[in-house]
């Protein structure tokens, strides 16, 4: 399965904020939305990602508060990326290797969607689940089979 594949059962719904945002502003977009991340854009180019790794840092720094900064201050400059071609058993190691809870997916190095931890897990679930169902099916119709044949 590739990561095209889970951004059109996810859809491509993309939530941006600009490195120059009050850190305030990209906090009650995300609360609002109740997503768990924001992508960065400059110039209409992927520039960073702002989690709640990143936030949850912020708030640590200023003694609980989110603080006057800006989102440039405290994103990470530097995310994971894939391709939408990559496979979902790469993206799978590179998240867990990397920690990465959300990453963006490039086609062409232009940014197509974003995928979280949950998605792939999702995908994979529902993989198996089928995986699963037609194994099932296909055991249940073959012992009849085996039986005749043995007799």
């Amino acid at each position: 399965m590739k990561v095209s594949e889970i951004l059109k059962v996810k859809g491509n719904i993309l939530f941006t904020v600009t490195p120059d945002s009050p850190m305030i502003d990209a906090v009650n977009a995300m609360a609002e939305k109740d997503i768990g991340s924001l992508v960065v854009m400059e110039g209409g180019n992927l520039i960073g990602m702002l989690s709640f790794r990143e936030v949850m840092a912020t708030i640590h720094a200023n003694g609980g508060a989110v603080g006057g900064d800006t989102v440039r201050k405290h994103m990470d400059a530097h995310p994971l990326t894939i391709s939408c071609q990559a496979e979902v058993d790469e993206v799978r190691r590179l998240m867990l290797n990397h920690h990465a809870r959300y990453v963006p997916v490039l086609d062409n190095n232009n940014l197509v969607g974003v995928i979280s931890f949950y998605d792939v897990a999702k995908a994979i679930l529902e993989a198996q689940s089928f995986e699963n169902k037609m194994l099932k099916s296909y055991i249940q119709d073959q012992p009849m089979m085996a039986v005749e044949q043995g007799e």
